[in-house]
Protein backbone atom coordinates (compact mmCIF):
# COMPACT_ATOMS: atom_id res chain seq x y z
CA UNK A 1 0.00 0.00 0.00
CA UNK A 2 0.98 3.50 -0.96
CA UNK A 3 2.44 5.94 1.88
CA UNK A 4 1.52 9.44 1.96
CA UNK A 5 3.24 12.15 4.07
CA UNK A 6 0.63 14.81 2.77
CA UNK A 7 -1.57 13.13 0.29
CA UNK A 8 -3.85 16.30 -0.61
CA UNK A 9 -1.04 17.74 -1.88
CA UNK A 10 1.44 15.73 -3.46
CA UNK A 11 -1.76 14.13 -5.33
CA UNK A 12 -3.20 17.55 -6.10
CA UNK A 13 -4.48 18.11 -9.40
CA UNK A 14 -2.57 19.02 -12.16
CA UNK A 15 -4.19 22.03 -12.11
CA UNK A 16 -3.89 22.79 -8.36
CA UNK A 17 -0.32 22.59 -8.48
CA UNK A 18 0.03 25.22 -11.52
CA UNK A 19 -2.46 27.48 -9.54
CA UNK A 20 0.01 27.06 -6.50
CA UNK A 21 2.92 27.75 -8.34
CA UNK A 22 1.56 30.68 -10.20
CA UNK A 23 0.69 32.58 -6.52
CA UNK A 24 3.84 31.32 -5.39
CA UNK A 25 5.94 32.58 -7.83
CA UNK A 26 4.73 35.73 -8.21
CA UNK A 27 4.98 36.62 -4.12
CA UNK A 28 9.24 35.15 -4.34
CA UNK A 29 10.04 37.40 -7.35
CA UNK A 30 8.36 40.23 -5.17
CA UNK A 31 10.79 39.28 -2.14
CA UNK A 32 13.35 38.88 -4.36
CA UNK A 33 13.02 42.05 -5.99
CA UNK A 34 12.44 44.04 -2.47
CA UNK A 35 15.48 42.23 -0.81
CA UNK A 36 18.31 40.63 -3.08
CA UNK A 37 20.24 43.86 -4.80
CA UNK A 38 22.36 40.86 -6.74
CA UNK A 39 19.58 39.19 -8.44
CA UNK A 40 17.23 42.94 -8.94
CA UNK A 41 20.27 44.23 -10.82
CA UNK A 42 20.23 41.26 -13.10
CA UNK A 43 16.60 41.89 -13.86
CA UNK A 44 17.01 45.41 -14.12
CA UNK A 45 19.49 44.35 -16.74
CA UNK A 46 16.84 42.50 -18.82
CA UNK A 47 14.46 45.31 -18.07
CA UNK A 48 12.61 43.21 -15.75
CA UNK A 49 10.05 44.56 -13.37
CA UNK A 50 8.01 42.41 -10.50
CA UNK A 51 5.17 43.36 -12.71
CA UNK A 52 6.55 41.67 -15.70
CA UNK A 53 6.16 37.84 -13.95
CA UNK A 54 2.31 37.36 -13.47
CA UNK A 55 2.39 33.51 -13.60
CA UNK A 56 4.68 30.54 -13.99
CA UNK A 57 4.07 30.92 -17.62
CA UNK A 58 6.35 33.88 -17.37
CA UNK A 59 9.39 32.28 -15.37
CA UNK A 60 10.94 32.09 -19.10
CA UNK A 61 11.40 35.58 -18.78
CA UNK A 62 13.55 35.50 -15.86
CA UNK A 63 17.30 35.52 -15.80
CA UNK A 64 19.93 32.63 -14.79
CA UNK A 65 21.67 31.92 -11.59
CA UNK A 66 24.95 30.03 -11.53
CA UNK A 67 27.22 28.91 -8.81
CA UNK A 68 29.69 31.42 -10.16
CA UNK A 69 26.52 33.97 -8.99
CA UNK A 70 26.82 32.46 -5.60
CA UNK A 71 30.40 32.86 -4.96
CA UNK A 72 30.71 35.99 -6.57
CA UNK A 73 27.83 37.11 -4.07
CA UNK A 74 30.03 35.39 -1.29
CA UNK A 75 29.05 35.41 1.64
CA UNK A 76 25.63 37.47 2.25
CA UNK A 77 25.36 38.80 -1.12
CA UNK A 78 21.76 36.29 -1.99
CA UNK A 79 20.59 36.69 1.51
CA UNK A 80 16.77 37.59 1.81
CA UNK A 81 15.76 38.37 5.22
CA UNK A 82 17.92 39.77 7.52
CA UNK A 83 20.24 37.65 9.36
CA UNK A 84 19.15 38.32 12.77
CA UNK A 85 16.14 35.96 11.21
CA UNK A 86 18.33 33.24 10.37
CA UNK A 87 18.50 30.65 12.34
CA UNK A 88 21.22 28.08 10.27
CA UNK A 89 23.72 27.98 7.19
CA UNK A 90 25.03 24.82 5.34
CA UNK A 91 27.67 24.66 2.55
CA UNK A 92 28.64 22.48 -0.14
CA UNK A 93 31.72 20.18 -0.25
CA UNK A 94 32.97 22.03 -3.56
CA UNK A 95 36.77 21.70 -4.17
CA UNK A 96 37.32 24.94 -5.85
CA UNK A 97 36.45 28.28 -5.54
CA UNK A 98 34.72 29.59 -2.68
CA UNK A 99 32.53 27.45 -0.83
CA UNK A 100 28.65 28.42 -1.26
CA UNK A 101 26.97 29.12 1.75
CA UNK A 102 22.89 28.77 2.33
CA UNK A 103 21.04 30.36 4.89
CA UNK A 104 17.48 29.07 6.32
CA UNK A 105 15.19 30.60 8.55
CA UNK A 106 12.81 28.16 10.71
CA UNK A 107 10.49 28.45 8.62
CA UNK A 108 12.92 27.59 5.63
CA UNK A 109 13.88 24.17 7.95
CA UNK A 110 9.98 23.02 8.72
CA UNK A 111 9.26 23.05 5.04
CA UNK A 112 12.71 21.29 3.86
CA UNK A 113 11.88 19.03 6.97
CA UNK A 114 8.67 18.21 5.59
CA UNK A 115 10.28 17.17 1.82
CA UNK A 116 12.40 14.65 3.51
CA UNK A 117 9.21 13.18 5.66
CA UNK A 118 7.52 12.64 2.34
CA UNK A 119 10.66 10.87 0.98
CA UNK A 120 10.83 8.43 4.17
CA UNK A 121 6.83 8.21 4.00
CA UNK A 122 7.36 7.35 0.06
CA UNK A 123 9.92 4.39 1.07
CA UNK A 124 7.50 2.93 3.58
CA UNK A 125 8.53 4.94 6.72
CA UNK A 126 6.28 5.42 9.73
CA UNK A 127 6.24 5.99 13.42
CA UNK A 128 6.71 2.73 14.10
CA UNK A 129 10.54 2.41 11.76
CA UNK A 130 13.83 2.98 12.90
CA UNK A 131 16.05 5.46 11.10
CA UNK A 132 19.55 5.30 10.96
CA UNK A 133 21.26 8.19 9.43
CA UNK A 134 24.58 7.54 8.28
CA UNK A 135 24.65 10.71 6.20
CA UNK A 136 27.42 13.32 7.22
CA UNK A 137 26.22 15.85 9.69
CA UNK A 138 27.36 19.30 10.01
CA UNK A 139 27.57 21.63 7.26
CA UNK A 140 26.75 18.97 4.80
CA UNK A 141 22.59 18.65 4.25
CA UNK A 142 22.23 15.09 4.06
CA UNK A 143 21.84 14.55 7.99
CA UNK A 144 20.44 17.03 9.40
CA UNK A 145 17.94 17.05 6.14
CA UNK A 146 16.73 13.29 7.11
CA UNK A 147 16.92 13.59 10.62
CA UNK A 148 14.46 16.23 10.42
CA UNK A 149 12.11 14.16 8.27
CA UNK A 150 12.03 10.96 10.22
CA UNK A 151 11.48 13.23 13.16
CA UNK A 152 8.64 14.87 11.29
CA UNK A 153 7.57 10.74 10.70
CA UNK A 154 8.19 10.18 14.12
CA UNK A 155 10.35 7.43 13.62
CA UNK A 156 12.75 6.33 16.02
CA UNK A 157 15.91 7.82 14.87
CA UNK A 158 19.32 6.84 15.10
CA UNK A 159 21.69 9.91 14.10
CA UNK A 160 25.03 7.70 13.56
CA UNK A 161 26.52 10.33 10.77
CA UNK A 162 29.03 8.89 8.34
CA UNK A 163 32.13 6.70 9.13
CA UNK A 164 33.32 4.02 12.07
CA UNK A 165 31.79 1.15 9.88
CA UNK A 166 31.42 -1.74 12.23
CA UNK A 167 29.42 0.45 15.15
CA UNK A 168 27.16 1.49 12.35
CA UNK A 169 26.72 -2.70 11.80
CA UNK A 170 26.13 -2.80 15.34
CA UNK A 171 23.18 -0.68 15.73
CA UNK A 172 21.65 -1.38 12.54
CA UNK A 173 21.70 -5.00 14.16
CA UNK A 174 21.52 -4.50 17.82
CA UNK A 175 18.74 -1.72 17.29
CA UNK A 176 16.90 -3.45 14.42
CA UNK A 177 17.01 -0.66 12.39
CA UNK A 178 14.42 -0.58 9.25
CA UNK A 179 15.56 2.21 6.84
CA UNK A 180 19.09 3.61 6.33
CA UNK A 181 20.01 6.62 4.97
CA UNK A 182 23.75 7.26 3.66
CA UNK A 183 25.25 7.66 0.04
CA UNK A 184 24.95 4.83 -2.74
CA UNK A 185 28.46 3.85 -2.24
CA UNK A 186 28.81 3.81 1.58
CA UNK A 187 25.68 1.47 1.51
CA UNK A 188 27.40 -0.65 -1.31
CA UNK A 189 30.77 -0.71 1.34
CA UNK A 190 27.95 -1.55 4.84
CA UNK A 191 27.02 -4.54 2.16
CA UNK A 192 29.94 -5.25 1.53
CA UNK A 193 31.27 -5.49 5.32
CA UNK A 194 28.18 -6.84 6.52
CA UNK A 195 28.59 -10.06 4.13
CA UNK A 196 32.23 -10.29 5.51
CA UNK A 197 31.54 -10.46 8.99
CA UNK A 198 28.76 -13.27 7.84
CA UNK A 199 25.53 -11.35 7.49
CA UNK A 200 23.19 -12.34 4.55
CA UNK A 201 20.72 -10.33 3.48
CA UNK A 202 17.49 -12.98 5.71
CA UNK A 203 19.59 -11.89 8.70
CA UNK A 204 19.71 -7.76 8.17
CA UNK A 205 16.66 -5.92 9.86
CA UNK A 206 16.31 -2.85 7.34
CA UNK A 207 13.65 -2.93 4.65
CA UNK A 208 14.81 0.10 2.82
CA UNK A 209 17.10 2.55 1.58
CA UNK A 210 17.22 6.17 0.66
CA UNK A 211 20.56 6.58 -0.89
CA UNK A 212 21.41 10.37 -2.76
CA UNK A 213 24.06 13.02 -3.22
CA UNK A 214 25.65 11.16 -5.51
CA UNK A 215 25.12 9.57 -9.26
CA UNK A 216 24.37 5.61 -9.22
CA UNK A 217 23.18 3.88 -11.71
CA UNK A 218 20.14 0.63 -11.66
CA UNK A 219 23.10 -1.58 -11.69
CA UNK A 220 24.57 -0.64 -8.73
CA UNK A 221 20.71 -0.04 -6.83
CA UNK A 222 20.26 -3.79 -7.91
CA UNK A 223 23.54 -4.44 -6.51
CA UNK A 224 23.05 -2.93 -2.83
CA UNK A 225 19.28 -4.14 -2.91
CA UNK A 226 20.54 -7.99 -3.04
CA UNK A 227 23.19 -7.79 -0.52
CA UNK A 228 21.22 -5.91 2.20
CA UNK A 229 18.11 -7.47 1.24
CA UNK A 230 16.14 -3.97 0.89
CA UNK A 231 14.58 -2.18 -1.44
CA UNK A 232 16.79 1.40 -2.79
CA UNK A 233 15.35 4.79 -3.43
CA UNK A 234 16.95 7.53 -4.49
CA UNK A 235 16.48 11.10 -3.21
CA UNK A 236 17.70 14.17 -4.95
CA UNK A 237 18.55 17.99 -3.43
CA UNK A 238 21.12 20.15 -3.59
CA UNK A 239 22.69 22.37 -0.69
CA UNK A 240 21.69 25.81 -2.87
CA UNK A 241 17.91 24.63 -2.47
CA UNK A 242 17.64 23.30 0.98
CA UNK A 243 19.17 19.91 0.72
CA UNK A 244 18.08 16.39 0.29
CA UNK A 245 14.05 15.92 -0.43
CA UNK A 246 13.62 18.22 -3.67
CA UNK A 247 12.82 15.01 -5.10
CA UNK A 248 12.54 11.56 -4.41
CA UNK A 249 11.62 8.34 -5.83
CA UNK A 250 8.87 6.53 -4.44
CA UNK A 251 7.39 2.67 -4.63
CA UNK A 252 7.79 2.58 -8.49
CA UNK A 253 11.09 3.44 -9.06
CA UNK A 254 10.13 5.21 -12.12
CA UNK A 255 12.06 8.64 -11.51
CA UNK A 256 11.78 10.81 -8.84
CA UNK A 257 8.94 12.92 -7.59
CA UNK A 258 9.78 16.85 -7.52
CA UNK A 259 7.80 18.64 -4.62
CA UNK A 260 6.19 21.82 -7.07
CA UNK A 261 4.67 23.09 -4.69
CA UNK A 262 8.00 24.05 -3.34
CA UNK A 263 10.21 24.31 -6.33
CA UNK A 264 9.45 24.93 -10.51
CA UNK A 265 11.90 22.25 -12.65
CA UNK A 266 12.63 23.41 -16.17
CA UNK A 267 14.89 21.66 -18.67
CA UNK A 268 17.32 23.91 -20.80
CA UNK A 269 19.43 22.97 -23.55
CA UNK A 270 23.05 23.95 -21.52
CA UNK A 271 24.49 25.88 -24.65
CA UNK A 272 21.60 28.01 -25.93
CA UNK A 273 20.09 27.94 -22.77
CA UNK A 274 16.52 27.70 -24.79
CA UNK A 275 14.02 25.89 -22.05
CA UNK A 276 13.19 22.28 -23.63
CA UNK A 277 9.80 20.99 -24.60
CA UNK A 278 8.64 18.00 -21.96
CA UNK A 279 10.54 14.69 -22.10
CA UNK A 280 13.98 16.24 -23.79
CA UNK A 281 16.89 15.76 -21.87
CA UNK A 282 19.07 18.61 -20.67
CA UNK A 283 20.14 20.87 -17.86
CA UNK A 284 18.23 20.92 -15.15
CA UNK A 285 16.68 24.45 -13.74
CA UNK A 286 15.15 25.17 -10.48
CA UNK A 287 13.22 27.77 -8.90
CA UNK A 288 12.36 27.86 -5.28
CA UNK A 289 8.95 29.24 -4.42
CA UNK A 290 9.12 29.05 -0.54
CA UNK A 291 12.92 29.66 0.80
CA UNK A 292 12.70 32.97 2.61
CA UNK A 293 16.65 33.15 3.58
CA UNK A 294 18.19 31.84 0.19
CA UNK A 295 15.65 32.31 -2.23
CA UNK A 296 17.19 31.11 -5.69
CA UNK A 297 15.59 32.13 -8.98
CA UNK A 298 16.16 29.82 -12.48
CA UNK A 299 19.06 28.33 -10.31
CA UNK A 300 21.33 25.75 -13.00
CA UNK A 301 22.23 22.67 -11.31
CA UNK A 302 24.04 21.42 -13.91
CA UNK A 303 22.60 18.20 -13.89
CA UNK A 304 21.67 16.06 -16.58
CA UNK A 305 18.43 14.60 -16.97
CA UNK A 306 14.82 14.45 -18.69
CA UNK A 307 11.08 15.76 -16.63
CA UNK A 308 7.81 13.28 -17.22
CA UNK A 309 4.66 14.02 -16.39
CA UNK A 310 3.24 10.55 -17.49
CA UNK A 311 0.48 9.27 -15.04
CA UNK A 312 2.58 7.43 -12.00
CA UNK A 313 1.47 4.27 -10.74
CA UNK A 314 1.59 5.41 -6.91
CA UNK A 315 -1.37 8.43 -7.73
CA UNK A 316 0.99 11.33 -6.85
CA UNK A 317 0.62 14.12 -9.79
CA UNK A 318 4.33 15.51 -9.56
CA UNK A 319 6.60 15.63 -12.06
CA UNK A 320 9.25 13.51 -11.98
CA UNK A 321 12.73 13.82 -12.94
CA UNK A 322 14.85 10.87 -14.64
CA UNK A 323 17.97 10.29 -12.40
CA UNK A 324 20.85 12.56 -13.83
CA UNK A 325 23.07 10.67 -16.70
CA UNK A 326 25.71 13.26 -15.22
CA UNK A 327 26.53 17.20 -15.14
CA UNK A 328 27.24 19.30 -17.73
CA UNK A 329 30.34 20.83 -15.88
CA UNK A 330 31.49 17.12 -14.36
CA UNK A 331 30.94 15.96 -17.74
CA UNK A 332 34.50 14.48 -18.96
CA UNK A 333 35.48 15.49 -22.34
CA UNK A 334 37.80 12.96 -23.79
CA UNK A 335 39.75 13.04 -27.03
CA UNK A 336 36.55 15.05 -28.23
CA UNK A 337 34.18 12.62 -26.69
CA UNK A 338 31.46 13.08 -23.43
CA UNK A 339 32.02 10.30 -20.86
CA UNK A 340 29.74 10.24 -17.52
CA UNK A 341 31.47 8.11 -14.61
CA UNK A 342 27.62 6.82 -14.51
CA UNK A 343 28.38 4.55 -18.14
CA UNK A 344 31.56 3.06 -16.21
CA UNK A 345 29.81 2.09 -13.76
CA UNK A 346 27.30 0.51 -15.65
CA UNK A 347 29.85 -1.54 -17.98
CA UNK A 348 31.44 -2.63 -14.64
CA UNK A 349 28.53 -3.53 -12.61
CA UNK A 350 27.39 -5.55 -15.88
CA UNK A 351 30.54 -7.44 -15.99
CA UNK A 352 30.35 -8.52 -12.39
CA UNK A 353 32.21 -6.30 -10.60
CA UNK A 354 31.80 -4.28 -7.86
CA UNK A 355 31.40 -0.24 -8.16
CA UNK A 356 34.99 0.53 -6.58
CA UNK A 357 36.97 2.23 -9.32
CA UNK A 358 38.61 5.29 -10.35
CA UNK A 359 38.94 6.87 -13.72
CA UNK A 360 42.25 8.95 -13.96
CA UNK A 361 42.77 11.47 -16.98
CA UNK A 362 46.05 13.09 -17.70
CA UNK A 363 47.62 14.73 -21.23
CA UNK A 364 50.30 13.15 -22.81
CA UNK A 365 52.71 15.27 -25.70
CA UNK A 366 48.75 17.04 -25.75
CA UNK A 367 46.80 13.45 -26.08
CA UNK A 368 44.21 12.17 -23.43
CA UNK A 369 45.27 9.52 -21.24
CA UNK A 370 42.04 7.65 -19.93
CA UNK A 371 42.81 5.26 -17.46
CA UNK A 372 39.98 3.46 -15.46
CA UNK A 373 41.38 1.36 -12.13
CA UNK A 374 38.93 -1.63 -10.99
CA UNK A 375 39.30 -3.56 -8.18
CA UNK A 376 38.61 -7.12 -8.88
CA UNK A 377 36.18 -9.10 -6.03
CA UNK A 378 37.44 -11.39 -3.74
CA UNK A 379 35.70 -14.02 -5.92
CA UNK A 380 37.34 -13.25 -9.50
CA UNK A 381 41.03 -12.23 -7.81
CA UNK A 382 43.99 -14.13 -9.03
CA UNK A 383 47.60 -13.34 -9.29
CA UNK A 384 47.44 -15.41 -12.80
CA UNK A 385 48.93 -12.88 -15.23
CA UNK A 386 47.31 -14.51 -18.05
CA UNK A 387 43.64 -14.59 -16.60
CA UNK A 388 44.14 -11.07 -15.19
CA UNK A 389 45.17 -9.73 -18.55
CA UNK A 390 42.36 -11.64 -20.42
CA UNK A 391 39.99 -9.97 -17.81
CA UNK A 392 41.21 -6.06 -18.56
CA UNK A 393 40.93 -6.89 -22.26
CA UNK A 394 37.46 -7.69 -21.68
CA UNK A 395 36.49 -4.73 -19.94
CA UNK A 396 38.32 -2.71 -22.46
CA UNK A 397 36.33 -4.04 -25.13
CA UNK A 398 32.98 -3.70 -22.81
CA UNK A 399 34.08 0.10 -21.61
CA UNK A 400 34.90 0.74 -25.62
CA UNK A 401 31.44 -0.83 -26.75
CA UNK A 402 29.80 1.78 -24.27
CA UNK A 403 31.46 4.95 -24.82
CA UNK A 404 33.27 5.07 -28.12
CA UNK A 405 36.59 5.80 -27.42
CA UNK A 406 39.32 3.04 -25.59
CA UNK A 407 40.41 3.19 -22.02
CA UNK A 408 42.93 1.53 -20.12
CA UNK A 409 42.19 -0.84 -17.65
CA UNK A 410 43.83 -1.70 -14.47
CA UNK A 411 42.69 -4.62 -12.27
CA UNK A 412 43.63 -4.41 -8.49
CA UNK A 413 43.09 -6.41 -5.68
CA UNK A 414 40.07 -6.23 -3.83
CA UNK A 415 40.09 -3.28 -0.84
CA UNK A 416 43.21 -1.48 -2.43
CA UNK A 417 40.51 1.86 -3.92
CA UNK A 418 40.16 3.78 -1.48
CA UNK A 419 36.74 4.05 0.44
CA UNK A 420 34.94 6.89 1.03
CA UNK A 421 32.65 7.32 3.99
CA UNK A 422 30.86 10.21 1.95
CA UNK A 423 30.79 11.35 -1.56
CA UNK A 424 33.32 8.42 -3.49
CA UNK A 425 36.04 10.35 -5.34
CA UNK A 426 35.81 8.40 -8.65
CA UNK A 427 37.90 10.95 -11.17
CA UNK A 428 40.92 12.18 -11.04
CA UNK A 429 42.01 14.96 -13.49
CA UNK A 430 45.34 15.82 -14.31
CA UNK A 431 44.86 17.42 -17.13
CA UNK A 432 45.63 21.47 -17.15
CA UNK A 433 42.44 22.06 -18.67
Amino acid sequence: MERYYQKEIECAPRETIKAIQDEKLVKQVRHVWDNVPYYRKKMEEKGLTPDDIKSSDDLYKLPFLSKADLRESYPYGLVGVPLKDCVRIHSTSGTTGKRVVAFYTQHDIDLWEECCARAITAAGGTNEDVVQISYGYGLFTGGPGLNGGSHKVGSLTIPTSSGNTDRQIMFIMDLNATILCCTPSYAAYLGERMKEMGYGPEDIPLKAGIFGAEAWSEEMRRDIEKTLGIKAYDIYGLTELSGPGVAFECSAQNGMHINEDHFIAEIIDPNTLEVLPEGSQGELVFTSLDKEAYPLLRYRTRDICTLTREPCSCGRTHVRMSKPKGRSDDMLIIRGVNVFPSQIETVLLNEGYAANYQIIVDRVNNTDTFEVQVEMTNEMFTDNVGEVSAKQKALVDALKSMLGIRAKVTLVAPKTITRSEGKAVRVIDRRKI
